[in-house]
């Protein structure tokens, strides 16, 4: 007569977290994928318009908080480097440049950090030397922080 097997799986094994994508990252990478699709069905000449609707549309989804933040970067941007187009980008608000974000907001709330980011991209003209800043933590905006993202944009776009 044979004795019982067991597997050799240890139960300790189901009981550990999959270290992968964050269920905040998976919605982020859903929202892209229906971005991507919106805007293939819209096609190139009502993109530029619904786009803007769209992110200042995502905007005031925020909390309070993230919104005033996003919003005033959505004016610096705008006043800053107008022809940077708006779109979502990950369900975020991202200003790009012939189609290629060139930077973007990321609000707190969205993946429960403790401070939103206003990040750039490699189409960001930011390069000092061998190492710079690619991205800002914000909590607040004071009138010396407006100024210095309204420089960093110029900059970027240059």
């Amino acid at each position: 007569m044979k004795g019982t097997q067991t597997s050799a799986k240890s139960t300790s094994a189901t009981a550990e977290k999959y270290d992968g994508f964050t269920d905040e990252e998976r919605g982020a990478m859903k929202e892209r994928t229906q971005e991507l699709k919106a805007a293939a069905r819209r096609g190139p000449r009502a993109a530029k318009a619904d786009a803007e609707s769209e992110v200042l549309a995502k905007i005031a989804e925020m909390p309070e908080a993230d919104r005033v933040l996003a919003e005033r970067i959505h004016d610096i941007v705008k006043s800053g480097a107008p022809d940077l187009s708006p779109k979502l980008w990950y369900g975020m608000p991202a200003y790009a440049r012939n189609g290629k974000v060139v930077c973007f907001f990321q609000s707190a709330q969205k993946f429960k950090a403790r401070y939103a980011t206003l990040g750039f991209s490699d189409q960001a003209n930011l390069d000092e030397g061998a190492m710079w800043a690619t991205s800002f933590a914000l909590t607040e905006l004071t009138a010396g922080d407006e100024a210095r993202i309204g420089a960093l944009i110029k900059k970027a776009v240059n």
